[in-house]
């Protein structure tokens, strides 16, 4: 143990036939970590995702899986970055963080997927605020210098610091969603 790091060794999928049987083994909801040993981001989240992963043993499966050991299955995922943890309901994409999350982040993408309901992550106070400062800020340089395109650009900007709150957008979403 003397030259062992704080993490302990997590088992991992090596092919995309046993990554299938796992899933498809499990009448329950999965949620795939995708991690790497060499990857500081995951090694920070670990402890959470296990936490976690015991906490909602009863209505989740947690699949940890080795990225650099398993490029088949980051390929079908179309994993591009890590840490990157995709909820699976039913055999399908339920829904995908890439990036690193706080405990409350996993906890509510745990959380919707056991109780079955839109998996997502909601918007922080801080992403919102600087979503719709940069917007502003590109806005109000747009307009002062008559560049529409950095306007445009703004208000986009802003739109996505409020995007999840806008019932119109919901809705369009939504009927897309259904198809």
């Amino acid at each position: 143990m003397g030259g062992q790091k704080n993490c302990p060794p997590q088992p991992s999928i090596m092919n995309n036939s046993e990554f299938q049987k796992k899933i498809s083994e499990t009448e329950k909801p999965v949620i795939v970590d995708f991690w790497a040993t060499w990857c500081a981001p995951c090694m920070m989240t670990k402890p959470i995702l296990d936490k976690l992963a015991k906490e909602f043993a009863d209505t989740v499966e947690f699949i940890p899986v080795n990225a650099d050991e398993s490029q088949e299955i980051l390929r079908q995922y179309k994993v591009f970055g890590i840490p990157t943890v995709i909820a699976i309901r039913d055999g399908k994409e339920a829904g995908r963080i890439t990036g690193a999350q706080n405990e409350t982040g996993y906890r509510k993408f745990f959380q919707s997927l056991s109780e079955g309901g839109t998996v997502n992550i909601p918007m922080t106070p801080f992403d919102r605020l600087l979503r719709l400062g940069a917007g502003a800020l590109f806005f109000m340089i747009g307009v002062s210098t008559g560049n529409w395109v950095a306007a445009g650009v703004g208000g986009i900007l802003a739109f996505m610091g409020v995007y999840d709150r806008c019932p119109v957008w919901r809705m369009l979403t939504g009927m897309f969603q259904r198809r």
